[in-house]
């Protein structure tokens, strides 16, 4: 053991949003106990390929007594992660967020009234992409705007009636898109317009807790002070009783 540069994970300003982890190549960093964390010192190479991508910037490069850094060791471990993703069993230690799952068979099926009506959309604009919306669009003046992970909907069965009615709407993905262009275009979005209050509605995979940052971040740029309310959707589809509301 020598002293050499390794990353160091600072848990008091750690959010266990995930992000860290896709930036990590050699899958040193996991989420543990809600709790990005080193797994072993053997697995980082020091060079803070992850450092750009904390939103709390609770990631660091130090010098101390560590392990030297295992190569082979480490693909090893990648080669192990990757097999365990495959499985839907409780024992794999990647992104929680990717983990392969399945429950169908668990759902019990429930036959409609033959006299229900179909669900209606309440959709009431186009685009709807984060990435796509004018900040101008006329249906963001005066609104209340849901801000939603792209996973909701389809995770959530009563999304149209509980979550989007009478509200516009914008979509996105904290994990495959760039969270800084999130934050700018929300920014805007909260400045240009008398937006009226804010949902934000996320998964409970730590991943999706940057969509919730952004959105906080784009409050404080515009200088708005918003009614703000968060939803968390569970992936078996249940709405979370944990909302957070601030104003």
């Amino acid at each position: 053991m020598s002293k050499r540069k390794i990353i160091e994970i600072d848990e008091e300003k750690c959010s266990g949003c995930g992000l860290c982890m896709p930036a990590c190549p050699e899958g040193a960093i996991q989420i543990i106990d809600g709790k990005a964390r080193l797994i072993s010192d053997m697995y980082c190479d020091g060079l803070g390929a992850c450092l750009g991508e904390c939103p709390e910037d609770a990631l660091k490069i130090v010098e101390r007594e560590a392990e030297e850094f295992d190569e082979e060791a480490m693909k090893a471990h990648l080669k192990k992660m990757e097999e365990e993703q495959q499985r839907p069993d409780q024992n794999f230690s990647g992104c929680p967020g990717s983990r392969v799952m399945e429950w169908r068979n668990e759902r019990e099926v429930v036959q409609p009234p033959e006299d229900a009506r179909p669900a209606q959309s309440e959709l009431r604009q186009w685009p709807v992409q984060l990435v796509l919306v004018n900040p101008q669009a006329q249906y963001f003046q005066n609104a209340d705007l849901a801000i939603v992970a792209d996973c909701v909907p389809f995770a959530y069965a009563n999304f149209h009636q509980d979550l989007l009615k009478d509200k516009s709407l914008v979509v996105g993905c904290p994990k495959l898109d760039d969270l800084g262009f999130y934050q700018q275009k929300l920014a805007q979005i909260f400045s240009m317009n008398n937006i009226k209050s804010v949902t934000t509605v996320i998964m409970e995979v730590p991943c999706c807790a940057g969509l919730g940052y952004a959105v906080q971040q784009a409050m404080a740029e515009s200088g708005k002070d918003i009614p703000m309310e968060t939803v968390v959707i569970g992936i078996k589809g249940n709405r979370k009783p944990e909302a957070v509301t601030t104003s």
